[in-house]
């Protein structure tokens, strides 16, 4: 009597067994890809290693090497010549015992109160105008803001110097105009400061436009038509369409703006060129740059200048953690 399923074939059972390993036996086989990457040659191997080698090279010396060489010197007291003493914490003592190192503070944070709100609102209310309005020529507009930025530094401190003139300027000519005394922009705290926040404006205004508006032209149109339909007007579709949906560029952008303000330079430097390090005689916007330009290299004290560089650093380092944890709970709360 001849058996069923015999001459090799399995019964119903035994099929299910094996069927069951299978899963199990092809999870400890190697991937295709990771097969064929395996029987490469190893010069194919490492190609993509070396593809990406120039960036982390550049970095480690001009980026990583600098820094950790700061942190370095700022144990130190550091001659021109290179010669040097180990004071320890000596540095980090004085710097927080001096005055002009806590009045460069207060200068930095006043221009960049005074620039970063101004600006970002201008720069939100333009991008939304440049979304919305029909306007011929609309590319051109919409590239034209970007001027400012890529205008240069001096030429724009050498314009707004005389817009703020005291005798000559146009503001102080208006004020003229309307009964008032001329104010000498550059010798006054506040004055000053409104000056560099001004060039601050004209220049980061336009790129911070282009970044808002970047983000709203992924926004579906239908949102704002359904949004008009039911009878919004253009105040609140700014305030609960554009803004909820830029909250992730706006943390962006301010915290940029945040780190930009805290290494403010070129303006204050540019600004008096009488007392160009100092920023006036009493030092009234001198930042925390600038102080330690002068410090650095105005009065070769490098150990302190290194030491005022780490605050810097620190500050900065802040910065950067106050942008994750806000992107993070914004992440979190969006639906």
């Amino acid at each position: 009597m001849r058996r069923p399923y015999a001459s090799g074939r399995r019964t119903p059972r035994e099929v299910t067994a094996v069927t069951t390993m299978l899963p199990a036996a092809a999870d400890v086989r190697p991937s295709p890809s990771r097969t064929r990457a395996m029987r490469l040659p190893v010069r194919e191997r490492l190609a993509p290693y070396a593809y990406v080698a120039p960036f982390f090279l550049l970095f480690a010396v001009f980026g990583l090497f600098p820094l950790l060489f700061t942190f370095y010197v700022a144990l130190f007291d550091w001659n021109p010549i290179g010669e040097h003493t180990f004071t320890g914490m000596a540095n980090f003592t004085r710097l927080v015992e001096d005055p002009r190192f806590w009045g460069a503070l207060r200068n930095t944070v006043s221009i960049w109160v005074l620039s970063t709100v101004p600006q970002l609102l201008l720069a939100l209310g333009v991008a939304h105008l440049l979304n919305h309005a029909r306007l011929r020529a609309a590319a051109f507009f919409r590239m034209s803001v970007l001027v400012p930025y890529i205008t240069s530094v001096a030429a724009t401190t050498i314009v707004f110097a005389q817009l703020f003139d005291r005798d000559y300027g146009m503001l102080n000519w208006l004020l003229g105009l309307l009964g008032f005394d001329h104010i000498e922009f550059s010798a006054s705290v506040l004055g000053s400061h409104l000056m560099i926040a001004a060039m601050v404006i004209w220049r980061w205004t336009g790129y911070n436009t282009l970044l808002y508006l970047a983000a709203l032209q992924a926004v579906p149109q239908e949102v704002y038509e359904a949004a008009s339909v039911d009878g919004a007007g253009g105040w609140r579709q700014l305030r609960h369409i554009t803004i909820p949906a830029l909250r992730p560029i706006i943390v962006f952008t301010v915290v940029t703006s945040t780190i930009g303000g805290l290494q403010i330079f070129t303006e204050p430097l540019l600004l008096d060129p009488t007392a160009s390090m100092t920023c006036g005689a009493a030092r009234q916007c001198q930042t925390l740059t600038l102080f330690l330009y002068e410090q650095g290299f105005g009065r070769f004290h490098f150990g302190y200048g290194a030491a005022i560089g780490v605050a810097l650093f620190v500050m900065v380092v802040l910065a950067a953690t106050v942008n994750y944890l806000l992107a993070t709970r914004i992440r979190a709360e969006r639906p």
